[in-house]
């Protein structure tokens, strides 16, 4: 397991008994903005830490925009589709026609499927990743091979590159990984993409971009873009922004590439509420940051307990985390599930492994309660 040398020294400050209250970092949110996410009978019956979502739901600002854009509904946003495309071009400084927008990242994912793959042609991808584009692939009758990710639980390129053929016109690379959360090195993915042929292009899905910090291991591909024109790198509201309800994610390619996907869109599947709080959103960096740097906290705080508890996570450059438990997780999933908290499903090729989302100081406080109580939870105290 990885433990960097972060979470190592402050969990080695924890002075706290692991039996007693769990004491979550609130002072640094004192100042923050006040976000209210929507209550449904649904989460109000569970805590839900499945899903990788923004569990503090859009800021102020975004909710605002929401509220206003739910007066014009009758009408067809079709006329604003342009007004978003030109700020996100913006922001990534990037012409609007290099930006394909898609109703959330898994469109654009179907989209380069359906432009770039079909009978008699192969996806190459990680294993495990982030299942939409497999299945995506499989359904328009392609190949799919998936290569193990390394014992460091980035992605394996070499061996990736050593299953690509010349019927291989598509690979993904999902950077921070779900369900890892972990990175693959910004160089080794430049050398990797250099040796790529072709006709072979590739996505870089950076669902959670926002959540990864600044290193030298990772740089975004929008941020520090690379000059190869087969490069399609994948962005979505559902994360940081709290958009996940509304679905809208949007994709950064060459001009050429993005004509080629936008011609399997739905048309339409934006709808104007979408378009408004994304707008919104983007304005609001104030509130990115935020949100950022309380996930970092939670983060931190999710592995001081963990590690006070002899509990094995994989590093985390994400919103959520995954841990060894050194039980089958089918178990635990279920133990968690009847004490009302929800949390990540069962990866098959990780079999004592969970994944858990990280939600607010008391959605965390909930679940180190109930981890507690698991029969073997005090065996690793």
């Amino acid at each position: 397991m990885l433990y960097s040398r972060r979470f190592l020294f402050r969990a080695l400050g924890i002075s706290a008994a692991v039996g007693t209250a769990v004491q979550l970092p609130t002072a640094s949110l004192v100042n923050a903005a006040v976000f209210k996410p929507a209550r449904t009978k649904d989460s109000d019956r569970f805590v839900r830490l499945n899903d990788n979502e923004n569990a503090y739901g859009p800021s102020a600002t975004t909710a605002a925009a929401i509220r206003s854009a739910s007066s014009s509904v009758n009408r067809y946003p079709y006329l604003e589709y342009d007004g978003l495309a030109k700020r996100i071009a913006n922001l990534h400084g990037v012409k609007p026609e290099c930006v394909v927008i898609g109703c959330g990242s898994t469109e654009i994912l179907r989209v380069a499927t359906a432009a770039f793959l079909g009978s008699g042609k192969q996806l190459v991808q990680a294993s495990p990743t982030y299942e939409a584009i497999e299945a995506y692939a499989q359904a328009a009758g392609a190949k799919v091979v998936s290569v193990a990710l390394t014992r460091e639980f980035a992605h394996d390129l070499n061996s990736m590159l050593g299953q690509i053929d010349d019927n291989t016109t598509l690979a993904y690379i999902c950077n921070p990984n779900n369900p890892t959360a972990s990175l693959t090195p910004r160089r080794d993915l430049e050398a990797f993409m250099a040796k790529l042929p072709a006709n072979c292009y590739v996505v870089i899905d950076e669902a959670y971009h926002h959540y990864a910090g600044q290193s030298s291991m990772y740089r975004s591909f929008l941020d520090e873009p690379v000059q190869n024109e087969r490069v399609i790198v994948s962005r979505t509201f559902s994360k940081i922004y709290g958009l996940a309800g509304l679905r809208l994610g949007y994709a950064i390619a060459s001009p050429d590439v993005a004509k080629r996907i936008s011609t399997y869109l739905t048309r339409g599947s934006i709808n104007g509420i979408a378009v408004r709080a994304a707008m919104a959103a983007l304005e609001d960096s104030v509130s990115t940051s935020e949100f950022a740097r309380r996930n970092a906290d939670i983060r931190q705080e999710f592995f001081n307990q963990a590690m006070a508890r002899m509990l094995k996570p994989i590093d985390s450059h994400a919103n959520f985390v995954m841990m060894n438990v050194d039980h089958p997780a089918e178990g635990v999933i279920e133990h968690f599930r009847k004490n009302n908290i929800l949390i990540g499903r069962h990866f098959p090729a990780m079999n004592t492994y969970i994944r858990i989302s990280l939600g607010t100081p008391e959605d965390m406080k909930a679940f180190w309660r109930v981890w507690d109580m698991l029969p073997f939870a005090k065996m690793s105290m």
